[in-house]
């Protein structure tokens, strides 16, 4: 029944062209002509489309030139753009419509900007970030860092040089490799478990978890429609205690996983608003994403919770001693504010002001990670989106209720709020 319904909807939007009065295009046409161009881009930018889970009929179908048609695309989107002003700015237009269209019209400035960035027409760091995120980035020098390493140096134990005691440390809570597929489903079933207090999670949904080798990413969710998701985890990099957690929570419950079947259920097949069915991977949808996604491992594992799940749970069916946990999640705690000089990093090398040698070194001294370069040329500004992202969705979230001793039941449903509307990120930034 439920699919029936969605179908009826879908051909209530799928009509021909058509314009309301006064010349304006009907919002339901200018959806589709959104995710056409969006999957057309697609051809041309495999990394441009996350996911898609519309109708077949919106697939590209035409003939692929032997190169991106940039003034082809870019006068496409300032088209879409000018129709979606119309239909903003139409006092006969509902708070739904207003809605879709300004939340589009982010969608298609991302779009320009990564059209340019295809075609080798490259901006500066902050211009893309600004433009693909709709944000602008918090700088910080090197004092920052430095800071932060030199609290990171006491927390350390043992003896010898920072890296040297980095590396005894984690090898201790590193989990092996027989054991990864275990210990990710237990924390993955107990993510799953506490989001489904939480939220009324679509009857069906479900995760295939896949474990692949050669990757720039430690995880990814491939959102595959109708509440399915493909997790992927790299194991390439060795696979720590914490990061079974936050990829459990950041890939399945309550990140990507959720947040793509949110959208899915109560805006796509509830409302029938087709330009949900495209996730552009470069676009402000993604700073909500991964910021929710980041801010997620909190909400499921807030305080204490996190620490003992760990030493309690993951770390015995692992095979591993708990001796010096507490000093490991001091570490971590500490080393995760360390995560903005990765966009520094980016910013430099974007800009032309870090030679690739350079960007690495500040990767080690200020990120305490090894080169991320071949991430940095692939994805270039993205970074943002786990760091400040997060702080935005935290901020948000925690802004909606009404005071800090409120309970969590009022944290959730400000997170639900969120991740089952087109919030912009303009919307975090008014919070």
């Amino acid at each position: 029944m439920k699919n029936l319904i969605k179908y009826l909807l879908l051909l209530a939007i799928i009509p021909s062209c058509s314009t309301n009065e006064g010349g304006v295009k009907s919002l339901n046409d200018i959806a589709i002509d959104y995710v056409r161009l969006g999957l057309e881009i697609g051809e041309y930018d495999p990394a441009f489309v996350d996911a898609y889970y519309g109708p077949d009929s919106l697939k590209f179908s035409g003939t692929k030139l032997d190169s991106l048609p940039k003034e082809d695309f870019l006068k496409r989107v300032a088209d879409l753009k000018s129709e979606l002003t119309k239909v903003s700015s139409n006092s006969n237009s509902t708070d739904d419509e207003k809605l879709r269209s300004n939340w589009m019209f982010s969608q298609l400035t991302a779009f320009d900007r990564r059209i340019r960035i295809a075609s080798g027409d490259l901006g500066t760091f902050d211009e893309e970030a600004e433009d693909l995120f709709g944000v602008k980035i918090p700088s910080y020098d090197s004092t920052h860092f430095i800071r932060l390493i030199a609290e990171l140096d006491t927390v350390l134990p043992g003896e010898g040089t920072l890296d040297e005691r980095k590396a005894a440390l984690t090898s201790k809570f590193t989990i092996p490799e027989d054991r990864i597929d275990t210990v990710f489903m237990v924390a993955i079933e107990a993510a799953r478990k506490i989001t489904q207090e939480r939220f009324d999670l679509p009857e069906g949904e479900t995760f295939t978890l896949e474990y692949v080798r050669d990757k720039t990413w430690s995880g990814y969710n491939w959102y595959q429609g109708n509440y399915k998701s493909l997790i992927q985890i790299n194991l390439d990099r060795p696979i720590l205690v914490d990061r079974v957690i936050d990829l459990a929570c950041h890939e399945g419950y309550p990140g990507h996983h959720v947040y793509n079947m949110m959208l899915e259920k109560n805006l796509y097949a509830d409302k029938g608003w087709v330009e949900i069915s495209l996730y552009p991977l470069f676009s402000p949808m993604s700073l909500i994403a991964e910021g929710s996604a980041n801010y997620g491992i909190e909400m499921a594992f807030p305080g204490e919770s996190y620490n003992k799940f760990a030493k309690e749970v993951l770390l015995p069916i692992a095979g591993l001693d708990t001796t010096g946990a507490d000093a490991y999640f001091k570490y971590i705690s500490i080393k995760s504010k360390l995560n903005y000089a990765r966009n520094e990093a980016a910013r430099g090398i974007i800009n032309g002001t870090m030679t690739e040698a350079e960007y690495t070194h500040w990767l080690e001294d200020f990120a305490m990670i090894n080169s991320s370069v071949p991430f940095i040329k692939a994805y270039r500004s993205y970074m943002v989106n786990y760091n400040y992202g997060k702080d935005l969705v935290k901020n948000y979230v925690e802004n909606q209720v009404e005071s800090q001793s409120s309970s969590d039941d009022d944290r959730w449903e400000a997170f639900d709020k969120l991740l089952s509307n087109p919030v912009m990120p303009k919307e975090l930034l008014e919070e």
